[in-house]
């Protein structure tokens, strides 16, 4: 009898392990930093794969490197013009993947809190919706790297 109810409690917290947080469903691959010279804000890129059965939700990103790591977005208005814009979240589809890559949705890194060269690795942590966080070594690149 002890048995079955040791079982019966296993059983019911089967479900609760087969939760993977949205940090834990995100593969993260290609990270890398354009470095700009001076006090110029830095880009930050990533290709963002979510292996999961739900969307993931980055709410934010921080770095002991910088003071301020921001979430932005770069596109073209209907006039041509160039235009940036900071967003409060960005959605990962279930099984989808979304690249922020130069001219499109990016991290803007400012304030540098030492100075950096090509070649140097900086961790910046993504903050997800569910409160889980994954952090990811990039690679600092020249400011004519490009892809």
């Amino acid at each position: 009898m002890k048995r079955h109810a040791l079982l019966a409690w296993l059983m019911t917290l089967l479900p609760l392990a087969a939760c993977a947080t949205q940090a834990e469903q995100i593969k993260a691959g290609y990270a890398w930093i354009r470095l700009l010279p001076a006090d110029l804000p830095a880009g930050g890129y990533v290709l963002l794969n979510n292996q999961g059965t739900s969307n993931a939700i980055l709410v934010s990103a921080q770095s002991g490197t910088y003071g301020s790591v921001m979430l932005h977005q770069s596109s073209t208005d209907t006039r041509g013009s160039d235009t940036m814009r900071m967003l409060d979240h960005l959605t990962i589809p279930a099984h989808g993947q979304v690249a922020l890559v130069p001219a499109s949705y990016h991290l803007m890194l400012q304030q540098a809190k030492h100075p950096l060269k090509p070649g140097d690795k900086v961790d910046i942590t993504l903050n997800f919706a569910d409160g889980s966080h994954l952090q990811i070594p990039f690679l600092v690149r020249p400011a004519n790297a490009t892809d």
